[in-house]
């Protein structure tokens, strides 16, 4: 009987159990030690530039701490990209903020700059202006960078960049999660590498990251008792988690080259396949890390759509998932304003996500591709 194949599962280095055994020598069983301290170093070195890290329990936490530190309160509103996981929009609603979704564009998927500046000056003409842009590089592929940092800076509203899925991605050689005035990194299980559960903050200044840290371990003030003049959280990531980041972190670049020739076995596959869309790359300013790999398919064209591949798979023990059903079409944000066109409904209704692990082996890859050629000629 075949194994399941998953669409994105966590893959061991080897070396993750030296750094948790470390911990438990040392008795650092706790939300501080070693381990966080050079988790964060390591994230730092590879990120590049003058960034500082704060490791934390999630990536919504370090969105929900980004959110607090660009002052935003109760009854302001958010942009934020509507093709994405509700991880991405969720910390706004526990500020008690309102979120204003908007569309993507084809190119990379991600947030429309077109429909950004829109949503902006029309919420500035009704006298809300936004308090912060969160923008998403969706799958691992970077987002319009320079168009969407102009309008942010054009009209001086801070940029969150949630890079939860980009690790290793960059644009013009710059890493994704140092774009931002501030930005999120994931670390869950089904990242291009996990800590089993956690993300971090990154930041440009040591006095942010103090405060990131001050606010992620329940805002305890300077007092030999236990003070406290802020509300704060918990937050920071366990020494332990953070272990298992540090044995990641020397795989990454595997991780990374693996993920990418998932992508181009996917290219190669459908390469002569009519209707049928495999993301990549706009042009050489952008490198993804293709987290996930993903396809559109027009069934007008292609004579299938996404649900019979879907199920197809499935049948077979395969998991593939449809793409991110964008946040203004979730029950839950029903009542939320949207800007821009039907970009994102279409992604959404057209797109899947194939298994793009890592540790896929050439069977799992023949067995997919096997399956998908059932359907491509029915």
């Amino acid at each position: 009987m075949n194994s399941k194949i998953w669409l994105s599962s966590p893959h061991m280095g080897g070396s993750e159990l030296k750094y948790i055994h470390d911990a438990f020598d040392a008795n650092w069983v706790a939300p501080l030690g070693a381990n966080v301290d050079g988790f964060e170093r390591d994230l730092e070195i590879f990120l590049g530039g003058d960034v500082r890290v704060s490791a934390l329990s999630a990536g919504t936490a370090g969105l929900h701490l980004a959110l607090i530190q660009c002052g935003v309160q109760a009854g302001d509103e958010v942009i934020c990209q509507s093709m994405t996981f509700s991880a991405s929009a969720n910390p706004i609603v526990y500020q008690g903020a309102i979120p204003i979704f908007v569309d993507s564009e084809k190119d990379t998927w991600n947030m429309c700059p077109k429909a950004l500046e829109e949503a902006i000056t029309d919420r500035i003409r009704k006298g809300k202006k936004p308090k912060a842009i969160i923008v998403v590089s969706l799958y691992g592929m970077p987002f319009k960078v320079e168009k969407i940092l102009s309008i942010a800076k054009k009209y001086d509203i801070p940029l969150i960049e949630d890079a939860a899925e980009a690790l290793g991605s960059t644009y013009k050689h710059q890493h994704c999660g140092t774009f931002g005035k501030f930005s999120v990194l994931s670390f869950n299980g089904n990242k291009i590498i996990t800590t089993s559960g956690g993300g971090a903050l990154v930041c440009h200044t040591q006095e942010e990251k103090t405060k990131t840290i001050f606010l992620s371990t329940q805002a305890r003030d300077n007092a030999p008792h236990y003070q406290h003049s802020e509300i704060g959280y918990n937050y920071r990531m366990s020494n332990i988690s953070a272990g298992i980041g540090r044995g990641q972190m020397e795989v990454l670049e595997d991780r990374i080259k693996a993920r990418r020739e998932m992508n181009l076995f996917y290219r190669e596959l459908f390469e002569d396949i009519d209707g049928v869309e495999v993301l990549k790359e706009p042009n050489q300013d952008f490198f993804s890390n293709h987290w996930l790999t993903a396809i559109l398919v027009d069934e007008k064209i292609a004579g299938f759509n996404r649900e019979e591949l879907r199920l197809k798979l499935a049948e077979n023990d395969i998991e593939s998932r449809p793409l991110w059903k964008p946040m203004h079409l979730q029950p839950v944000f029903a009542n939320s304003l949207y800007y821009g066109g039907n970009v994102a409904e279409t992604l959404f209704n057209d797109g899947l996500c194939l298994p793009s692990g890592s540790n896929l082996t050439a069977e799992d890859r023949e067995r997919i591709s096997r399956v998908i050629k059932s359907v491509i000629s029915k």
